[in-house]
């Protein structure tokens, strides 16, 4: 069953990443020719009203696939109880988000941002009639069939987006193409998946996944206090165009690293969930995925660290260039996310998830310290620099936590980590001397000459820890495809 396991795991990834990499790949793109057609406070209203209806959704979270994906037995007797909670709390959600749309703009000073709530708010219902069935994709690793699933609203969304930003020339092309895509994957959800949801009003089997769901909940909250609270923030103190700014530079800077870490915890999850009586295993699976994961995330966030003004001047525009010292700073928070995002489905697959609960509490109770003074000194800039103050202080004490969920030392953690940052660290500063000293210009040729540069000095620095001191993620990696190779 391991090597059958590690087959599917391996497999599952790749299809994974092919799906975030193909849909971020979209997602970029459609990036680029929105911030070019639109101005950061079309990309404002729309974060406000996406802040009012994530805020709903968090706080009303059931944490029902996380308990359908942990749970060992057959889930198909809950799959019509948790259908009719959803649509029950999607309906309920939309009246809510209709009601409120007025009070959430006059927060936000922002009286344009009314009619978008309550028009983004349909989402609320679309997806809440989403085939249930859908669930047992990520249950048993069958990422091929959710690619095809995702990949359906991605293009959905990029089309329609695209289409009325180029007519349109407003905050309504992002509107209707996040319409699109939600309205486009409810419908391919039946089309993909064979199971046929029906109303059932015996709750008691909701109930029962409520009971591992709260704590999902309880994380759901404090996460979405964490990464949202930044952006209220903003939009409430600064205002509309300070949080298009904010917000873009926060998509930005954490999209190469947390996408990685995304693609793996989405794997890891059911993996480790089916791993969770064998600490030995676990320890031995988790280490391996902090590996390949610092080796990933790391060189990313360095490279947009050093190339971020030439970024925004090339693909975004001058309008943009304000938030460039926020992009470098929430860089360095999305490699120390990336690591530290890794604990939450350890711990839910150990059947602990309030550990996250409690250490997201503590993160917040950090963020809520540093933002307002920061924020008053240094604008979005001082935003960015509490939430990645609070984060390293809460992640180093995570890690203590983790060794001994998985039975290891701290020291046995920090081996695949230092070897990354080390080499990350002085790729950064060579790019660095590089720029200032040839005094490049800035052009589309000359960005892609820097990329390819770092990537070599970054190899280089990981090829000789390798022979001096047996760091072998490449050696991982290679095991890995072989394993992949031989799936049957």
């Amino acid at each position: 069953m391991g090597e059958r396991l590690s087959q599917r795991v391996v497999k599952s990834g790749l299809w994974a990443f092919a799906l975030r990499a193909v849909n971020r790949a979209f997602r970029f793109i459609r990036l680029i020719i929105l911030a070019r057609v639109l101005a950061p406070e079309d990309f404002g209203l729309m974060g406000i009203a996406l802040l009012t209806m994530a805020t709903l959704d968090t706080f009303s979270q059931t944490g029902f696939q996380a308990a359908l994906i942990q749970k060992k037995d057959d889930i198909k007797s809950y799959l019509d109880a948790a259908w009719t909670v959803l649509i029950l709390r999607g309906s309920i959600l939309f009246a809510i988000l209709y009601i409120i749309a007025p009070f959430a703009a006059h927060f936000f000073n922002a009286k344009e941002a009314e009619v978008i709530i309550r028009v983004i708010g349909l989402s609320f219902l679309i997806q809440a009639f989403t085939n249930i069935g859908v669930i047992y994709f990520e249950k048993e690793l069958e990422f091929n069939k959710l690619f095809i699933y995702s990949f359906v609203g991605t293009l959905s969304d990029f089309v329609v987006a695209v289409s009325a930003a180029l007519i349109l020339k407003n905050v309504w092309a992002l509107v209707f193409g996040s319409l699109a895509g939600s309205t486009a994957m409810c419908i391919t959800s039946y089309f993909i998946h064979p199971y046929r949801p029906k109303f059932d009003f015996h709750l008691g089997k909701a109930k029962e996944l409520f009971g591992f769901g709260k704590w999902i909940l309880g994380s759901s909250i404090l996460i979405f206090l964490i990464t949202q609270g930044d952006d209220i923030f903003v939009g409430k103190l600064l205002g509309t165009t300070a949080l298009g700014l904010y917000q873009l530079a926060y998509r930005i800077s954490n999209m190469p690293t947390t996408e990685i870490t995304h693609v793996i915890s989405q794997v890891t999850f059911p993996a480790y969930s089916k791993l969770q009586d064998n600490i030995e295993k676990l320890r031995e699976a988790y280490l391996r995925v902090l590996q390949v994961t610092a080796f990933l995330s790391f060189p990313l966030a360095g490279l947009i660290f050093v190339l971020a003004p030439d970024f925004t001047r090339i693909f975004l525009g001058e309008k943009w260039m304000p938030m460039v010292p926020a992009m470098q700073v929430l860089a360095i928070y999305g490699a120390i996310r990336s690591i530290g995002s890794l604990t939450g489905s350890l711990w839910q697959a150990y059947g602990k998830p309030q550990i996250s609960t409690y250490f997201n509490m503590f993160k917040l109770i950090l963020i809520a310290i540093f933002i307002y003074p920061f924020t008053v000194w240094w604008g979005i800039l001082g935003t960015a620099l509490a939430v990645v103050a609070a984060s390293l202080v809460v992640h180093i004490f995570g890690y203590t936590v983790v060794a001994k969920t998985i039975c290891c030392k701290v020291r046995d953690l920090l081996r695949w980590v230092i070897f990354p940052l080390n080499s990350t660290a002085f790729t950064i500063f060579i790019l660095h001397i590089i720029r200032k000293s040839l005094k490049l210009g800035f052009s589309i040729d000359i960005f892609l000459l820097i990329i390819a540069i770092g990537v070599l000095i970054y190899s280089f620095l990981i090829y000789i820890y390798g022979q001096i001191f047996g760091y072998n993620t490449l050696a991982v990696l290679r095991k890995h495809l072989k394993i992949l190779l031989s799936y049957k």
